[in-house]
């Protein structure tokens, strides 16, 4: 059987993520007290119609003894041979989260008279560190909307085969900050920049004029091999170490040229060798 455990901050799309997986047939329970799931699972397998796909959200509604004992309860899980598990972390910027929130109008879980909304927002991160040090997957949601996210969760997660390594590659811009969900970033800053060409400024790294005048410097050639050879390096050693998801950040100024031409470049150049790699420009979204 497959479980995948979600977790994440309030507001950082967890019920969106739920939903998604229950979209596509997985038997979803939100709000799992995580000393209970070591008893479900065992409920679920011993029953012979069980779905196969189980999803859980374990989140800092449980009580705070239940979230210590979390790496414990699922290093045992992780001995059985009839499951595989998988853990997403789902976060945003604190300031996403604050606006987010409010706009629900909801009492934070944490928040009581001494402590606001931040201060919740903050602390509960705190809380869900045991969960988040040992997540397969993280997804940054700041930039992402409801269907997008949905997407991401699909792509990712439910569209996976088992023995697959999912490989993402994301441009961004540097003044809008690093995402938080990247395994590595690499700065593409040096590189001629098409802003500074009046005649290239509206377009993007997907367009041909911007490609054929990124595509006569030597110095980005160099950088695309560069990046390439790493990673084919390295890519097979995170997949020997069980690794289900790797994200791969590549950054330029503003995340419309440079960064978004390389992700372009490397996404094609690994789905020729790889089963599971996607693209997303976050800057483009």
């Amino acid at each position: 059987m497959k479980l995948v455990v979600i977790s994440g901050r309030s507001g950082s799309g967890k019920s969106t993520a739920l939903q998604a997986l229950e979209d596509v047939d997985f038997y979803c329970i939100d709000n799992l007290p995580a000393r209970l799931l070591p008893d479900l699972i065992d409920q679920m397998l011993g029953d012979p119609e069980h779905p196969g796909r189980l999803a859980v959200s374990i989140d800092a509604r449980n009580l705070i003894s239940n979230l210590h004992a979390f790496p414990e309860i699922i290093g045992e899980l992780a001995k059985r041979d009839d499951l595989s598990c998988e853990i997403l972390y789902l976060d945003a910027a604190e300031p996403t989260l604050i606006k987010r929130y409010s706009a629900t109008r909801r009492k934070h879980p944490l928040s009581t008279n001494q402590a606001g909304l931040q201060e919740a927002i903050s602390y509960e991160r705190e809380l869900l560190e045991p969960i988040a040090s040992l997540a397969d997957i993280r997804v940054d949601t700041t930039r992402l909307t409801l269907y997008e996210l949905r997407d991401t969760i699909k792509l990712r997660i439910a569209q996976r085969s088992e023995q697959s390594l999912s490989v993402q590659f994301e441009s961004f811009g540097f003044k809008h900050g690093v995402p938080l969900d990247v395994d590595f970033t690499f700065d593409v800053r040096m590189l001629p920049n098409p802003y500074w060409i009046p005649e290239l400024r509206q377009f993007t790294g997907r367009d041909q004029p911007v490609i054929e005048f990124l595509e006569e410097s030597a110095d980005v050639y160099a950088m695309v091999d560069d990046i390439r050879d790493f990673l084919e390096r390295w890519i097979p050693s995170f997949r020997q170490n069980n690794r289900s998801y790797i994200t791969i950040g590549i950054g330029c100024t503003g995340g419309q040229h440079r960064s978004v031409y390389i992700a372009e470049h490397l996404a094609g150049h690994f789905s020729e060798l790889m089963d599971n790699v996607h693209v997303r420009h976050r800057e483009l979204t």
